[in-house]
């Protein structure tokens, strides 16, 4: 069984969420680069994006999966049941992570019967070891491999275990957000700019109060309620804006936005 210190992970699929995945093991030194390896469709694209890592191309996916101990499955979910079952015999004796999104543990043992597989759904603030990776609680693995990749995935943020019937929710929440809260960040952004705040420094006094406020709250667990009262003095400028935020609907906004993608 490889550890840490030497296990090799190939990447099926190198597009934004593989590809921040690994930027994210490089970054925290978890994983050396040349130690992470892809395979892809167009192969010239993923020789240069690899190269610019320092990491390896593969030309196929039984190439790759031959020479790592952990196979991270990044492709579209439909493409799954085209590419994986030509490689069964290969995987048939390595670690899988899949972060295809609707594929649990479940579709996987129809597909890949016998092979040891964890369904996860990371975001993309992994590229920075700052993201959140739900995992399904159902696994194949056996207890060394899900301690490695309980270790491998802690090196890229908070890892969250849901029961199978959460991973879709928890996957919405986690994967979809950063598209929702990059959108809230660009609103006050130009809100900012509007007043005359300088775009590049509108976006960074943004940004960090985002991401000061989120850290407040995992500090101290507070309710995200209270903090918001405790900014809201009475007759005051904050409980004016959050009061126009309340009709304007941004809670049902935000609520609707899953109810959308979950629906």
């Amino acid at each position: 069984m490889a550890t840490l210190e030497d296990v090799t992970i190939g990447f099926i699929g190198f597009g934004n969420m593989a590809s921040a995945m690994a930027d994210g093991w490089i970054a925290s030194g978890a994983v050396p680069a040349d130690h992470l390896y892809a395979c892809a469709n167009r192969y010239e694209a993923l020789c240069e994006r690899t190269a610019a890592r320092g990491m390896h191309a593969c030309a196929t996916g039984a190439e790759l999966v031959q020479a790592v101990d952990v196979v991270v499955v990044a492709i579209k979910p439909y493409l799954i049941e085209d590419v994986l079952p030509e490689l069964a015999g290969d995987l048939a004796h390595k670690t899988i992570i899949s972060v295809a999104a609707g594929w649990d543990c479940k579709g996987y043992d129809h597909i890949l019967p016998g092979t040891h597989h964890i369904s996860t759904v990371p975001n993309t603030p992994v590229a920075i070891c700052e993201g959140v990776i739900a995992c399904e609680r159902t696994t194949t693995l056996t207890d060394d491999e899900a301690a490695l990749v309980h270790e491998l995935l802690d090196a890229l943020g908070t890892v969250v275990a849901v029961e199978s019937h959460q991973l879709s929710i928890a996957g919405t929440i986690g994967g979809c957000s950063p598209a929702f809260i990059a959108m809230v960040i660009e609103a006050l952004g130009d809100a900012a700019v509007k007043y005359g705040i300088p775009r590049a420094a509108a976006y960074e006094m943004v940004s960090q109060t985002v991401a000061g406020t989120a850290k407040l709250q995992l500090a101290t667990g507070q309710h995200p309620g209270a903090m918001k009262d405790a900014v809201c003095s009475p007759g005051g400028t904050t409980i004016k804006g959050v009061a126009a935020l309340e009709e304007a609907g941004m809670r049902s906004a935000f609520i609707k936005a899953i109810d959308a993608i979950e629906g």
